[in-house]
């Protein structure tokens, strides 16, 4: 009996050993599968990134390739000739009731046609030329897409005043809403616009200070002898400073020295105009003018020799 027991006992031990080897090369079998299995799917991913890579590296070249060929068509760019005339279409010029389109042209060519897309184009240089014309206040410059043009959009100063030397000569410059006095270069004005024509000359014109409030009180003036008259005037005559003549169709007013500081008396003169006029009116001889500088309501017709 025992050494059936041993027999037993050997052959159970044998076949456990048998069975932990087993075991055991399975195990190491399993783990090398797996890590090949890890080496595999390690080297996929390394492959799928650099595919992945290569893709959106293809698809940049692509896109800078596709955005360059786009940018250098010639629809994107001005005409070499666009600045040359104004009878192409690469240029328009708009709103300008002063300054001739030719002069706007003229300072648009002093700035080369740039040869970068319509979408690139720096139009700073260009409105900074054009701004240096006088009567220009201000300018914008609009830009169109395929095909490439642009559009010259101007912003001119308001003219009040226009200057000459007497009755019988036209306008030879004049003075805008804010004060800038502008030269015959841009005379005559177009008919649109209403302004009130001043007679100075001489030391007189050179010491009269038209600044934005006087052109302001001289357009006052006009305004309020029209208003008051139901006539257009025709011209102040400012050539004596001290001895101010206003023109209007029916009779000449004369209302000496004037000034911001007296004119709310002045104005009560003028506002009596509609009952002096028709007198003025029946009178057989020739009428030389009106004489406001009274006081007391009083007036003093002059009449002519």
């Amino acid at each position: 009996m025992p050494e059936d027991y041993n027999i037993n006992n050997e052959s159970y031990n044998s076949a456990n050993a048998d069975y932990s080897q087993k075991v055991s090369r399975y195990q190491v079998a399993r783990r090398k599968k797996q890590a090949q299995l890890r080496r595999q799917i390690k080297k996929t991913k390394q492959h799928i990134k650099v595919l992945l890579f290569l893709c959106r590296l293809s698809l940049i070249i692509f896109l800078v390739m596709l955005i360059y060929f786009i940018v250098r068509l010639k629809y994107w760019h001005l005409s070499p000739r666009a600045f040359d005339s104004l009878g192409n279409t690469s240029i328009r010029i708009e709103n300008n009731y002063i300054v001739p389109s030719e002069r706007i042209l003229r300072a648009v060519r002093e700035n080369k046609v740039p040869d970068c897309p319509i979408f690139l184009m720096n139009t700073e240089e260009i409105k900074k030329s054009i701004m240096e014309i006088s009567p220009i206040r201000d300018v914008y410059i609009k830009r169109f897409w395929l095909p490439a043009r642009i559009e010259v959009l101007v912003q001119e100063r308001e003219p009040a005043l226009t200057i000459a030397p007497n009755e019988n000569v036209p306008p030879i410059a004049f003075y805008t809403k804010d004060g800038k006095l502008i030269g015959r270069a841009y005379m005559p004005l177009n008919p649109m616009f209403k302004t009130v024509k001043i007679l100075t000359y001489g030391s007189y014109s050179s010491s009269m200070k038209f600044d934005e409030e006087k052109i302001k009180f001289l357009s006052t003036i006009a305004r309020d002898i029209e208003q008051a008259s139901k006539e257009p005037v025709q011209y102040i005559d400012l050539r004596n400073p001290e001895d101010v003549y206003v023109q209007i169709p029916s009779v000449k007013i004369k209302l000496g020295s004037i000034s911001a500081s007296t004119y709310p008396d002045t104005l009560k003169k003028i506002n009596d105009l509609p009952s002096i006029l028709p007198k003025v009116k029946i009178l057989n001889k020739k009428v030389k003018y009106i004489d406001l500088r009274w006081q007391n309501n009083l007036y003093y017709i002059k009449l002519a020799e």
